[in-house]
């Protein structure tokens, strides 16, 4: 299956996500109800769960809120940011004392996509953080660490 950008669609899951980006497209913020979603792709309701946990993460540049029971929704916000100061305190305020490399890889990539680092510094840092040697922990706390660097030279 194709997208109309030519993209190869590769799994429902990937549809869900395009779905779901498509929405956002039009409104910084949307609320969902899974069960709607669900059903029109034809899933169980942890098909949805499972796509916005692991593609509409904070460090992909999404928030995401939900509230269980009979009128439950889940609202998912694509974040704007007016500074790289703003952008990068709320990346420290909200970032998880452990980071795993996949989540390292996701941050850098929203940090050059927001024009925080380069194409070469962000792979400088995701060279660096990604050592096998490091532990989640020690990769959280090196990255907190380049995070404010990195706002002292804005």
């Amino acid at each position: 299956m194709e997208s109309k950008e030519g993209e190869i669609v590769r799994n429902t899951s990937d549809m869900i996500e395009k779905y779901l980006k498509e929405l956002l497209s039009q409104a910084a913020e949307i609320e969902i109800r899974r069960s709607e979603i669900a059903e029109h792709f034809g899933v169980v309701p942890s098909q949805i769960n499972y796509v916005i946990k692991t593609r509409f993460t904070l460090p992909k540049g999404f928030e995401v809120e939900s509230k269980r029971g009979g009128g439950g929704y889940i609202r998912i916000v694509r974040i704007q940011y007016s500074d790289a100061h703003d952008f990068l305190m709320d990346i420290l305020n909200k970032m998880p004392e452990k980071m795993t490399v996949s989540m390292v890889q996701d941050l850098m990539q929203l940090m050059f996509n927001e024009k925080i680092v380069t194409e070469r510094e962000g792979n400088l840092l995701l060279a660096t953080l990604s050592h096998p040697v490091l532990t989640d922990l020690q990769r959280a706390i090196l990255l907190t660490s380049t995070i404010h660097r990195l706002d002292k030279m804005d």
